[in-house]
């Protein structure tokens, strides 16, 4: 394989709202070249988020905008996208970022936007999803990459991990063994996307060129 020159690695930048551990596993992969990429801006809308500082100690540049200072959802991801282009990066990754987006900011980042949320997408978008999980009592729970559009955690699913729900699960003990899960797809899908192989075309996603169901691909450790 012929080594990548810097105008061909693809640029990243990752939105992130609390403690970053799938910034974390990103960092981690591109520095052990299983993924050819680079993170150039990690962009937070809490000051204290702890993905910051994972941010910091890897020498990525950061930058805080926080949404409270803004008068309207508009404005702010008005904000949001002009530090965002301003790296002009071919994928933006959402580890953890809890704002809903304006359809004008999904509709800019149409097939360069992949977010992980933790259920088995179509079931519980939004939050609590591991609770919702155990007091509906399915037996399968899991994770979902997705990419993202102006429905909330309703764009196309790219991999699937899934993960059994045990009996005496709690919300937390079951929100470890997803994160666990979490880890592993997530940037299996980035390094799809970096190598030109995952892309969003019509609202469908094709792998290699061929068209993926609509539950993606199913993952299973």
């Amino acid at each position: 394989m012929h080594q990548q020159s810097l105008q061909q690695i693809p640029r990243l930048v990752v939105l992130l709202s609390g403690g970053g551990s799938n910034l974390q596993v990103l960092i981690d992969a591109i520095a052990a070249g299983a993924i050819v990429a680079t993170i150039d801006l990690v962009i937070s809308n809490k000051a204290d988020a702890m993905g910051l500082v994972r941010a910091h100690k890897a020498g990525i540049e950061t930058r805080v905008i926080n949404h409270l200072d803004f008068g309207s959802r508009e404005a702010f991801d008005r904000e949001l996208m002009h530090a965002i282009d301003d790296k002009q990066p071919e994928l933006i990754v959402l580890a953890g970022f809890m704002r809903v987006f304006t359809a004008q900011l999904t509709h800019h980042y149409n097939g360069r936007m992949l977010n992980i949320h933790p259920s088995l997408l179509p079931q519980f978008k939004g939050t609590n999803t591991h609770e919702r999980a155990i007091e509906a009592e399915v037996d399968q729970h899991g994770a979902s990459v997705h990419f993202v559009s102006s429905e909330l955690d309703g764009g196309p699913v790219v991999l699937q991990a899934l993960v059994p729900v045990l009996e005496l699960d709690s919300p937390r003990v079951l929100a470890a063994r997803v994160l666990v899960q979490e880890h592993i797809i997530y940037p299996i899908a980035i390094k799809w996307f970096c190598e030109g192989r995952l892309k969003l075309n019509n609202n469908a996603v094709l792998m290699d060129g061929h068209q993926l169901p609509v539950t993606g691909i199913p993952f299973q450790s």
